[in-house]
C-alpha cells in the first residue's frame, strides 16, 4: 500500500510530548509514513527546557542524504533549527532534492521561553528557509519575531502575514492561541498571497499543551502530502489539533502533552479522521 511519506527535520524531546517524537505520533496515527533527520538533542520535561545538544551540520546532512536517496519525499516539516550552520544545510538539501511542500515551524523559543534558536539561526531562517517554504506557521511570538510588530487583533496578524508572506513564504499560517478572543475562541490566520482566511476553533482551557505547534505542523504537512489544498490542509490540520488538546493528557507536574491517537476514536471505535 502506498503511503505519503512526510521527512521531519526537527529536535528531539525526551519526554515525548514535542519535537521529532510529536511529529512522528501525528504523522503515524493520521496514516502517513514519518521519515527522521534529528538536529538536537533537548533535555526537556513537561516543566522546562534543561538545555540542548546541537547535532553537528555534517551528521544532519548525513541523515538527510540518506533518507533522500532511497524514500520518497511527498513533504517536508521543520521544527528546532538550533544553529545558522544546521538552517543553511536544511535550506541547501530542501533546494537540491527539489522538495516542493516544505512547511517551517519557525521555533524559536519553547513555551516556557527557553531558547532553542540562536540568533545566526534564526537570520539564517528568515533568509534562506523561508523564501523555501510552501506554508510557514509562526505563532503569535515567533510571528512579531519575524516582523517586529506588537500582534494584538486580527489586524495585526493580516499585517505580519503579509510582511513574512513579502520575506518568500508562499503561504504563511499566524496562529493565533496566544491571543484572547471575546468569542471564547482560538482564530488563525491563513495568507496565501491572495487573500486572507480565517480559521476557527473552540478556545480549550486547558494547561496541557506542550507540542502543539510540532502536532500542527506535522498534520498540515501530512495533509498537504496527501494531496489537500493549502486552506483545506490548514483547516484539516486546525481540526486534529483542537480535539488532540481537548483530550490533552495530564502527564507530568507541568504543561501535559497532546492526546494524539484521541481524535480517531468514536465511542472506542478507531475512525478515519477527516
Amino acid at each position: 500500500m502506498k503511503r505519503a511519506c512526510i521527512l521531519t527535520v526537527a529536535g528531539s524531546d525526551p519526554s515525548g510530548g514535542a519535537g521529532i517524537q510529536a511529529d512522528i505520533k501525528t504523522i503515524t496515527v493520521l496514516g502517513g509514513f514519518a521519515m527522521t533527520v534529528i538536529t538536537a538533542l533537548t533535555f526537556q520535561n513537561t516543566c522546562s527546557v534543561e538545555g540542548f545538544y546541537a547535532v553537528p551540520p555534517e551528521y544532519v546532512a548525513w541523515q538527510f542524504d540518506v533518507v533522500a536517496k532511497d524514500l520518497p519525499i511527498d513533504a517536508l516539516k521543520t521544527g528546532m533549527l538550533p544553529t545558522g550552520a544546521t538552517v543553511e544545510v536544511v535550506a541547501e538539501k530542501i533546494r537540491n532534492y527539489k522538495i516542493e511542500k516544505v512547511v517551517v515551524d519557525p521555533v524559536r523559543m519553547a513555551k516556557r521561553g527557553e531558547a532553542l534558536m540562536d540568533e545566526e539561526a534564526f537570520a539564517s531562517l528568515k533568509k534562506n528557509l523561508l523564501p523555501l517554504a510552501f506554508v510557514v506557521t509562526p505563532n503569535v511570538p515567533e510571528a512579531e519575531n519575524l516582523t517586529g510588530l506588537v500582534i494584538s487583533n486580527l489586524e495585526d496578524m493580516k499585517r505580519a502575514a503579509f510582511i513574512i508572506h513579502q520575506m518568500g513564504a508562499r503561504n504563511v499560517v499566524v496562529k493565533g492561541g496566544h491571543l484572547e478572543h471575546p468569542l471564547e475562541t482560538a482564530l488563525d490566520l491563513l495568507y496565501d498571497g491572495r487573500g486572507f482566511h480565517e480559521l476557527v476553533a473552540p478556545r480549550i482551557k486547558t494547561k496541557n499543551t506542550h507540542g502543539t505547534g510540532c502536532t500542527y505542523a506535522s498534520a498540515l504537512a501530512y495533509a498537504l502530502a496527501v494531496g489537500k489544498g493549502v486552506y483545506e490542509a490548514a483547516h484539516f490540520a486546525k481540526c486534529y489539533v483542537t480535539e488532540a488538546i481537548r483530550n490533552a493528557l495530564s502527564c507530568g507536574m507541568g504543561q501535559g502533552p497532546l492526546d494524539h491517537l484521541s481524535p480517531l476514536w468514536d465511542g472506542g471505535v478507531l475512525r478515519k479522521f477527516d
